[in-house]
């Protein structure tokens, strides 16, 4: 008789207090039997904390083409798989699709648990409209930067990008430069860590301030969409077309 097929777990993790981390989260880490973590040395202190003991194994970007394959075979004669990240949830800015990808196609069960992410915090925090977004994640470092860029220069909907400190002030002064120096944003520094910071106002006043203030930590850019009489007219067109069609 064939072996039942196991399931993968996708477990987000703190992005910084630990008393994020959720009940269920515990439970499946402690119960799966093989947990994935894109840095095992940063995992262990996570795992160690929560006292969870199993076997912990390595799962980044330089080896998810191969290890997706070996963990394919694992789930399918019968192990219960668990990926987590560094922080946060796998998949988003962080290996996890190509897994997910992977043991879908095989009918594999993948069972991915609510919890914590820097991106929708920010964006609550921020005071910009979160009605409609788009979450962009790194901008290229070098080719298609500037394309990319200039592709957004008509997004209506609020963006959200994740920076490092090093590039942060670089990116305001381009994003100013495309968007215009008055379009408003939010900078949200640390996120759920003892120094959280969020910095809001427009784009050449943020590139103005971290210039002066280093910026440290893990960031989250939020930036307003175009907001012209065009868009919101647009926008309203169709809500009140749908509102129509669903009387």
């Amino acid at each position: 008789m064939a072996a039942e097929k196991g399931m993968l777990y996708i477990v987000p993790t703190p992005v910084g207090n630990l008393e994020d981390m959720t009940l269920r989260a515990v439970r499946v880490l402690k119960e799966a039997d093989l947990i994935l973590a894109e840095d095992t040395r940063t995992s262990s202190v996570l795992l160690q904390h929560f006292e969870i003991r199993g076997k912990l194994l390595s799962h980044h970007k330089f080896n998810e083409h191969q290890s997706a394959l070996l963990i394919k075979e694992r789930i399918l004669k019968g192990e219960n798989v668990a990926l987590i990240s560094d922080a946060g949830t796998p998949g988003i800015s962080d290996p996890g699709f190509l897994l997910v990808r992977t043991c879908a196609a095989e009918g594999i069960t993948v069972s991915t648990l609510p919890g914590a992410t820097a991106c929708i915090p920010a964006l609550v925090s921020s005071g910009l409209p979160c009605d409609r977004f788009c979450f962009e994640g790194f901008l290229p470092q070098k080719k298609g930067r500037k394309t990319m860029i200039e592709n957004l220069t008509k997004e209506s909907r609020t963006m959200i990008f994740y920076e490092s400190p090093r590039r942060l002030v670089k990116t305001l002064e381009q994003l100013s430069e495309a968007f215009g120096a008055d379009r408003q944003c939010s900078v949200a520094r640390e996120i759920s860590k003892v120094h959280e910071e969020h910095y809001r106002g427009s784009l050449a006043e943020a590139a103005a301030h971290f210039t002066l203030n280093e910026p440290k930590g893990e960031i989250v850019l939020v930036v307003a969409g175009l907001r012209d009489e065009g868009v919101r007219e647009h926008r309203n067109k169709y809500r009140l077309d749908d509102e129509q069609t669903q009387d």
